[in-house]
């Protein structure tokens, strides 16, 4: 049965961590877009058909990739289909970190049945690519003329949405990602037409997840949960999302990682991704993701992964532009506590970071054997600030220091 959640914070509480942590003005806008239909729960993903019937749609292409069909995920929803007698068609053919190629032949497999919806089932390959293929058949043009900040407000066959990893928060939010074959770059595509209609957010898909993507997708959430909290766009909707995941992944991501079929674990971590999804698609994401997408454009590199490989240092680089901020992820996630001043609060934060990340074995860009000379990190850099990401972090980098920081991490 799918459940019902709360946010772990008391109202009293909530409001005694953001006054001291520091809010918007008072009569700040804050804008929140997000799915209609959100069911959370282990055993969700069997509640599809009935979700398709309350939104009237009855043909759905999945969208999906062929290890989810091997693995059983992808039979999960398509025997609940056929039981329901709704017919269904399969894409399989998505790629990691998916490609404008990717996206053409997944709009030409929606284009060549009579289908009104789409399924996305997977990690957040699948889900960017599901929501891809749906803006681009009401959309002139390729991918990439759609690219941030430009919004996509058009939207073509609605998009529901099934997690089967816990990290990206793509079911809940107006973004995707999409790599350009031809000009080596990640983009952020935005807007309207990037919200899913329904998400059906079901742990019980992520015990199959081995070590390595279970830390870097729990790491990915970690990001997002932090990045939205201290964002130049932060407010007290995004905050309580933030505060909550934070705290739930560093106290279950590494039994997640230990124990696979560790229930509580695992169902916590993909609350947790969630909530931080729903926390960064309103406020916007940092430095940390700037500055991550060059790096699996250029060396492929998992999203999740070169995330975590920037996180200690990226932190560190930032946290005295916004030292309240930073001192509170480290009071929730119980790096430091109360009596410790918010400057020795940022240095515990940035050593848990460190140890989080030696506990999760993750590697140096060339311990993976990834070279990379000047140019390259010049190229990255003039991407990442172009992306606007770094933008919206409390310490606005120059084109120089994200390349001084890239030799760093490297």
């Amino acid at each position: 049965m799918a459940g019902q959640w709360t946010i772990s914070f008391s109202v009293i509480g909530f409001a005694q961590i953001t006054e001291k942590a520091g809010l918007m003005q008072m009569g700040s806008i804050g804008r929140v877009q997000s799915p209609r239909v959100i069911r959370i729960g282990g055993g969700v993903a069997k509640e599809v058909a009935e979700v398709l019937a309350q939104l009237g749609l009855q043909r759905p292409l999945i969208v999906t990739d062929k290890n989810l069909v091997t693995l059983g995920h992808v039979g999960t929803v398509t025997d609940v289909l056929d039981g329901a007698q709704v017919p269904w068609a399969i894409f399989d053919e998505v790629v990691e970190d998916p490609t404008d190629v990717c996206v053409d032949a997944g709009l030409a497999a929606l284009k060549a049945g009579d289908f009104d919806c789409i399924i996305g089932l997977g990690g957040g390959s699948p889900m960017d690519t599901a929501k891809a293929i749906s803006f681009m058949s009401v959309n002139p043009g390729h991918v990439r003329d759609y690219k941030a900040p430009r919004q996509i407000d058009r939207c073509g066959p609605p998009v529901i949405l099934i997690p089967t990893t816990g990290g990206t928060g793509s079911e809940l939010t107006r973004w995707c990602v999409i790599t350009d074959t031809q000009e080596t770059e990640k983009y952020n595509l935005s807007g309207l037409a990037c919200v899913a209609t329904a998400a059906l957010i079901d742990w019980t898909f992520t015990t199959t997840k081995p070590w390595r993507i279970t830390a870097d997708t729990a790491v990915d959430s970690l990001t997002h949960a932090i990045e939205a909290f201290v964002s130049r766009k932060a407010f007290a909707y995004t905050d309580a999302f933030a505060l909550a995941a934070m705290p739930a992944i560093t106290d279950h991501v590494r039994a997640a990682c230990h124990d696979p079929e560790n229930g509580a674990a695992r169902e916590a971590l993909m609350l947790a991704a969630s909530q931080a999804g729903m926390a960064f698609s309103n406020a916007s994401v940092a430095l940390v993701h700037g500055m991550s997408r060059p790096i699996g454009a250029h060396f492929h590199v998992a999203h999740g992964l070169s995330n975590a490989m920037l996180l200690p240092e990226l932190t560190k680089f930032s946290v005295n532009a916004g030292e309240a901020r930073y001192a509170t992820c480290s009071r929730v996630m119980r790096f430091a506590d109360e009596n410790d001043s918010d400057s020795m609060a940022c240095g515990k934060l940035v050593d848990g970071l460190a140890l989080l990340n030696a506990d999760l074995k993750v590697p140096s860009p060339s311990t993976l054997g990834h070279i990379a000379n000047p140019e390259t990190f010049a190229i990255m850099a003039d991407q990442a600030l172009a992306s606007g990401s770094p933008q919206n972090n409390p310490r606005v980098p120059s084109k120089e220091e994200i390349v001084q920081l890239y030799e760093r991490i490297w």
